[in-house]
């Protein structure tokens, strides 16, 4: 039994006008859908994290496909990726985003094995979601103080993302990330700007702006008009020594972030990123992680729509 939650209200009986009253809202202000990523259920099997974010209550889910993932592309025959297609309508769940790690900066034929994996990404975003295909999103790694004998090299391997984008019509993201390459909105507008594709947008993530002693409402409002999708994480310490947290274990202030989206007419997702530095932890439970996440932050969501956007 599916648990009484934010997005079930939408279907219990007797709540047409409140439903009526949301679609109306909803034609002013977009809604922003709150997701849980599957990097952080590892464990599980495709079928069990699914259901257990449906059941919690989010409104997607991100799906992982990196190398030892159930939702890797190589391990997804075609009829499985119908029924994951499957599951996700018939418990009204959007996948927003898949994550890849395919950094940049590497050699020449680590490049071009990489294009090869974005490319099956892609084929499989639209598997899952024809009518809507999730972005594809990596960090592009790098080292922050090797950014100008590097930074025309990122440029042109990240045109090749964006031309993996265009020719699939799939937004590809890079995110930028603490200590890495692109660690400031400065430079991620700078590589944006330099490919101009409507294909090639970024992740924003503030875990790793915070790291940097970079302002939440500063930062986010310089990159929003070049953000396709949002993920929320806490962090604590410096580039160089730190730790990533669950969401509500450091200082970040959600509803300012929220506030912000809103504000600014974002109508995308936002997602819970768990980081390796706590799913690698002794004891750690996806689930049990999952419900904490959803308890701390899903309130702020209940008046920006909370719904899978499909016709967005």
């Amino acid at each position: 039994m599916i648990a009484f939650n934010r997005r079930c209200l939408l279907t219990a009986a007797g709540v047409h006008v409140a439903a009526a009253t949301l679609r109306s809202a909803d034609a002013a202000q977009p809604s922003i859908g709150f997701g849980f990523g599957t990097y952080g259920m590892k464990s599980l099997k495709t079928a069990e994290a699914i259901r257990a974010c449906a059941e919690i209550g989010y409104d997607g889910v991100e799906f992982a496909l990196m190398d030892g993932w159930p939702t890797a592309p190589e391990l997804l025959a075609k009829s499985e990726r119908t029924e994951i297609r499957r599951q996700l309508r018939d418990l009204g769940l959007c996948v927003p985003s898949l994550l890849h790690s395919l950094p940049c900066l590497r050699s020449d034929q680590q490049h071009t094995e990489n294009l090869e994996r974005l490319k099956r990404a892609v084929e499989l975003a639209h598997d899952l979601a024809p009518e809507k295909p999730p972005v594809v999103q990596s960090i592009v790694a790098g080292k922050t103080d090797r950014w100008e004998p590097s930074k025309q090299r990122l440029v042109d391997q990240l045109a090749d993302w964006a031309e993996v984008g265009r020719a699939s019509q799939t937004v590809v993201c890079f995110k930028p990330h603490a200590a890495h390459a692109v660690h400031t909105p400065e430079r991620a507008l700078w590589g944006h700007d330099q490919i101009a594709s409507p294909w090639l947008k970024i992740v924003y993530d503030y875990s790793h702006f915070l790291l940097e002693g970079l302002s939440l409402a500063e930062s986010l409002k310089q990159l929003l008009p070049i953000t396709a999708y949002v993920q929320i994480k806490d962090s604590r310490g410096t580039p160089a020594k730190h730790e990533y947290l669950l969401p509500g274990d450091g200082e970040t202030d959600y509803a300012e972030l929220v506030s912000i989206l809103k504000d600014a007419g974002y109508g995308g997702f936002v997602n819970v990123e768990v980081s390796s530095h706590v799913h690698r932890k002794p004891g750690y439970d996806p689930v049990g992680t999952a419900k904490l996440c959803y308890e701390r932050l899903a309130p702020l969501f209940e008046s920006t729509g909370g719904k899978c956007q499909r016709d967005a």
